[in-house]
């Protein structure tokens, strides 16, 4: 299950009923008590006391099936939660889509894998990465994923990886531990990472984290042909200057 890692903090009942929905929402068909019970880890009554006010809130959609899934009432919880992002990153994606030449992302960390929340793409050139908003990605072989990673504490990048996995995704990802941890360590050294081919073959991607934002990350990604490993070092200064001036608006 995609499960965030803990804080001592948080709320006992609302971390169980997003746990929840975060289930509801990998199944477009929906999903019964007994599985929500054996993947969540609780028992039946306490999901059933959970689910019942999610329905009653309209959170929570009860199926003919009798299976549950996500209910309307987030649909417009997202469309404004897209809109809201969007109008606060938006015009610093753009700027620095156009002092780069290429696309410009924004993404976070999400329970154990990156999801993209933004974007702006290149305008200078017809050849163009497009990284669909909403997409789900591994960490491990992402440019934004390893910007996030480093930033964490030693320990929490690790369980968010043993949570994940780390499937190859082609002949260029990092599927070793060690060699991942040492990647990390050459992020947080130099201050940015790059997926040289890792996600994507022939796609290069630079990334920054926010300063002052927790596990969230701004890149530019492009074909490698393109994107040089010499030019890597040009678009860091731009992706610092997007990233302080996103960090100046928290929104």
């Amino acid at each position: 299950m995609d499960r965030p890692l803990r804080q001592s903090s948080t709320v006992q009942s609302l971390d169980r009923a997003f746990d929840l929905l975060r289930l509801m929402g990998a199944d477009p068909d929906g999903v019964a008590l007994t599985r929500l019970a054996e993947e969540s880890g609780l028992p039946v009554p306490t999901i059933h006391r959970l689910v019942r006010t999610l329905v009653a809130s309209g959170y929570v959609l009860q199926l003919p099936s009798r299976r549950y899934a996500l209910g309307p009432r987030l649909i417009g919880l997202g469309e404004r939660a897209s809109r809201t992002l969007d109008s606060w990153a938006r015009p610093h994606l753009v700027t620095l889509a156009e002092r780069s030449g290429e696309t410009a992302n924004m993404a976070a960390l999400d329970g154990v894998m990156v999801v993209y929340v933004a974007q702006a793409p290149s305008s200078r050139h017809t050849v163009r990465m497009f990284t669909e908003v909403g997409r789900r990605v591994f960490a491990h072989c992402t440019g934004v994923g390893k910007a996030v990673l480093a930033q964490l504490p030693e320990a929490v990048a690790g369980e968010v990886v043993a949570a994940a996995g780390m499937p190859a995704r082609t002949d260029h990802t990092i599927v070793d531990v060690d060699e991942l941890a040492a990647e990390l360590a050459r992020v947080r050294a130099q201050g940015y990472a790059v997926d040289d081919g890792e996600q994507e073959r022939g796609v290069r991607c630079v990334a920054v984290t926010l300063p002052g934002i927790p596990r969230t990350a701004i890149s530019v990604s492009g074909p490698a042909s393109r994107l040089s490993l010499d030019a890597v070092g040009q678009m860091v200064p731009l992706l610092t200057a997007a990233a302080d001036g996103l960090a100046a608006r928290p929104g």
